[in-house]
């Protein structure tokens, strides 16, 4: 038998049978008797009070050579566990914050009303009680449905700038009654924290009479989140009250003109986006809105003239309204319903104007492809035929051409023919000698080929430089 003393196990004996694992006697070999060819006895570790190892005195120790260390895969194995505790720490952890319940806020937006939620840092990031949300904190928002990817399609989300709020505004429609939770995400771009909050939506029906008379608004001077809070609707709406007759005027949706079509101005001070301000009243609309909206008014602004605007415009100067993008709704005034087709039995009734054919005649198409088939090809041919006659049989011919051209021309055609072939010839011969005139030296006077006894580097070539 082997004794030994393995390292990170606190005092006491530890025998294969009750400590050795599946995973650690398959590595020890089959049945945790060790490498084959080796013979090992169960395993036993026993530390003694002073820290020295010690043999058991009644299971003798085997022969054969010493293996691989035990420390070694005790120290592997005791790894193993570790990182398999850490991983079950890390998923109760998970699991923990999984379960914990987001904070719960409950809403009640009105079908027909406008909603608007406002998302500021103080609600959205949990700090302690004594410690302040700082103003400038940068903190971004994800907003949807639960159990969707995405808002409901009544419900939008905006946001300036990280350091600005986020705003969830629209509204919601008679299809969109009931119960809906919105989950929203907040990110802390300094510090990283995620906050999770959960918003309750119970949609109803709104109290009080109808709004029949509806107009909407398109304020050039406003961005979407300008015009959200509750302080700029509400001055809004106190200097529309001037241009419309005695009522309650309630605010009905808000839409940016970039959801509309619109285009994204140019960065340049002054210039916004734009939004849509639809606005509902008990009241019927005032001969000022009437004249505004009326199909006169339309066409002076489709020739880039002001539209007629008979009252004082109330707005101006803290909204900038484009007058030629008034709509007025009336609908007080029920309109007719359609009229319902009644189905027929699917036979049409007798019509002395319509007399379709009662029987067909056959008829034979041959001759027809003949003549689609046939023509192209006659007048092909017959095209093919004039090219070649035009091209091969009226040719003029080399003694017709000879005969026309006068006889001083003929003589020098015929001297510059000789004498290209003449010189042909002596330039294809070898035996003739290479003129004097390309040998490298040769003086005109005297005959002599000799090479210069000069440098011809040190030479000028102007004799005259020197």
């Amino acid at each position: 038998m082997f004794s030994g003393h393995r390292e990170g196990i606190p005092g006491g004996i530890v025998s294969s049978e009750e400590s050795v694992q599946p995973g650690f006697s398959a590595c020890l070999g089959g049945d945790g008797e060790g490498p084959p060819g080796r013979s090992w006895g169960p395993l036993l570790w026993d530390t003694s009070p002073s820290g020295s190892p010690s043999h058991s005195p009644s299971l003798p120790l085997s022969s054969s050579p010493a293996p691989v260390s035990v420390t070694h895969r005790g120290r592997q194995a005791g790894a193993v566990m570790a990182a398999a505790l850490i991983w079950i720490l890390l998923a109760v952890l998970l699991a923990g914050l999984g379960d914990a319940e987001a904070p719960q806020t409950t809403l009640q937006p009105l079908v027909g009303r406008v909603f608007v939620h406002t998302l500021d840092q103080e609600a959205a990031l949990r700090h302690p009680e004594h410690t302040d949300v700082p103003p400038t904190t940068p903190v971004t928002y994800h907003a949807h449905l639960q159990g969707h990817p995405d808002l409901p399609r009544w419900l939008r989300y905006t946001q300036r700038s990280p350091r600005q709020p986020g705003f969830l505004y629209g509204t919601p429609t008679p299809e969109d009654r009931g119960r809906q939770v919105i989950e929203v995400t907040a990110y802390n771009r300094d510090s990283f924290d995620t906050t999770r909050q959960r918003l309750v939506l119970l949609i109803g029906d709104p109290e009080g009479p109808l709004l029949p008379y509806q107009a909407e608004f398109l304020v050039c001077s406003h961005d979407v989140e300008e015009v959200l809070p509750s302080t700029p609707a509400s001055r809004f709406l106190t200097a529309l009250g001037g241009l419309w007759q005695p009522g309650e005027l309630q605010l009905l949706n808000i839409t940016s003109a970039l959801d509309r079509g619109g285009r994204v101005p140019l960065p340049i001070e002054g210039r916004k986006e734009g939004v849509y301000i639809k606005v509902g009243s008990t009241s019927p609309f005032s001969t000022c809105l009437k004249m505004v909206a009326s199909p006169d008014s339309h066409a002076r602004c489709a020739q880039g003239q002001p539209p007629l605007l008979s009252c004082y415009d109330t707005l101006a100067p803290h909204f900038r309204v484009d007058w030629c993008n008034v709509s007025l709704v009336d609908k007080s005034v029920p309109e007719p319903a359609d009229e319902v087709p009644t189905p027929g039995d699917g036979i049409l009734e007798h019509d002395p104007f319509f007399c379709p054919p009662t029987e067909a005649t056959d008829r034979d198409f041959l001759t027809d492809a003949l003549v689609t088939l046939l023509v192209p090809l006659l007048v092909a041919l017959l095209l093919t035929a004039l090219l070649a006659y035009i091209m091969c049989c009226r040719r003029e011919g080399q003694l017709k051409r000879d005969l026309a051209t006068s006889d001083i021309q003929m003589v020098h055609h015929c001297t510059i023919r000789g004498n290209t072939e003449e010189l042909r010839q002596m330039a294809s011969s070898r035996e003739v000698p290479r003129p004097l005139s390309t040998l490298p030296m040769f003086n005109v006077r005297t005959g002599e080929r000799l090479p210069p006894q000069v440098d011809s580097a040190q030479v000028p070539l102007i004799l005259d430089q020197h």
